[in-house]
């Protein structure tokens, strides 16, 4: 974080205490104490900062232009503040996952790696020296960054280890979703596609004849059993590619006239030859080919189950995450909303707590956690 290594932040005996350096506000001027850092929160014996929060607030900004583009100022400006109330509650969230992950013995660190390779190669990059170069030139720190993946690693496992595989999805859940929603499935003809994508954009005809022979062999590759999806987010240089070159879905006249005639006349599973378009080399794969009509329940089913997993998800997660709150020492500082704070949940004070206040904490009952592979 940009000018914030003046700054120490201690935790001692429950007391959050920020000490700072002296800095000159001008010649002759009496010097002041600057508080570099303000702690907003703490979840046990870690520490939210202003900056902290500072950021997730650019970041909620960026996510809700991105999801409203073309809307009215006064509509993103109100999408915003709404989203807003839940920001510190998602920082408390994250940082009771990390911290439970902990716990766990989780490791992500090759994940970690991976994930910084394909970041690496998406944006055209020869090594990971050179993308921490891209990442700090940006004005991130890279320490910064890798921490960023890390912890979206860890919690991704929590969820998936303490709520998702908890969550069972039986055959007549689907069907009984599929009889009552008929008007969800019944749709015109559709494809959805993935795609891998190489960029031909300024280059010469030699660099052209390189990309497309590269484009054949990633084709080949997959032909030969190479996952697809993997493929494309490893190589493809389309903006799809971290999600696995994820196209989306498209109804006829929808796409490109070249794209068109071919993906129509293919069925689920298939993979079309290199395509060269105005920008590039596109290989296509038909993940999924609706024809017009109520679909047949097998062919959705995959749909229904993930809308049912969702679902089911929310709930589950906010109490587990209620649960986690419950058995951890939460503290807030007053003019800060935790929108999931639990009955009784402490303020960060001034003082420091007397040993009554502490030994009453200690003696807070627990709720378990849940056990995790049956131990």
């Amino acid at each position: 974080m940009k000018n914030c290594n003046f700054a120490s932040v201690w935790i001692l005996s429950g007391a959050l205490t920020v000490s700072a350096v002296l800095l000159p506000t001008g010649a002759g001027a009496q010097a002041k104490a600057l508080v570099v850092e303000e702690i907003i929160a703490r979840v046990n014996n870690d520490v939210i900062t202003m900056s902290d929060y500072q950021k997730a607030e650019e970041q909620l900004r960026e996510e809700v232009a991105h999801d409203c583009q073309g809307c009215p100022q006064d509509k993103l400006f109100a999408e915003f503040k709404e989203q807003q109330k839940d920001l510190l509650r998602g920082l408390i969230d994250q940082s009771l996952m990390v911290q439970r992950a902990k716990d766990m013995g989780v490791s992500v660190e090759s994940d970690v790696i991976k994930r910084l390779d394909d970041v690496r190669k998406q944006n055209g990059l020869a090594s990971l020296e050179d993308l921490e170069k891209a990442v700090e030139s940006s004005g991130l720190a890279w320490e910064d960054y890798k921490t960023t993946i890390r912890n979206g690693l860890l919690t991704q496992e929590v969820v998936r280890r303490e709520v998702g595989s908890h969550i069972n999805i039986g055959n007549d859940e689907v069907k009984q979703y599929y009889d009552a929603h008929p008007q969800e499935f019944t749709r015109p003809e559709q494809v959805v596609l993935s795609e891998i994508f190489l960029s031909t954009e300024g280059k010469s005809p030699e660099e052209i004849e390189s990309v497309q022979k590269k484009a054949e062999d990633l084709r080949n590759r997959v032909m030969k059993g190479d996952d697809f999806n993997e493929i494309a987010k490893r190589y493809s240089e389309g903006s799809t590619a971290k999600d696995g070159g994820d196209l989306g879905t498209f109804k006829q006249t929808e796409l490109a006239p070249q794209l068109e005639e071919v993906v129509f006349k293919m069925e689920k599973g298939q993979i079309t030859d290199v395509i060269q378009t105005k920008t590039g080399f596109e290989v296509l794969k038909v993940e999924n080919h609706y024809q017009a009509g109520l679909q047949p329940q097998a062919k959705v089913e995959n749909e229904i189950m993930n809308r049912l997993y969702m679902r089911k998800m929310q709930p589950q997660m906010r109490d587990y995450l209620g649960q986690l709150r419950e058995e951890s020492y939460v503290m807030v500082k007053p003019g800060y909303t935790d929108s999931a704070a639990v009955a009784g949940a402490s303020v960060i004070t001034e003082v420091q707590p007397t040993p009554d206040v502490a030994q009453k904490k200690k003696e807070k009952k627990k709720v378990p956690l849940p056990k995790v592979n049956g131990q």
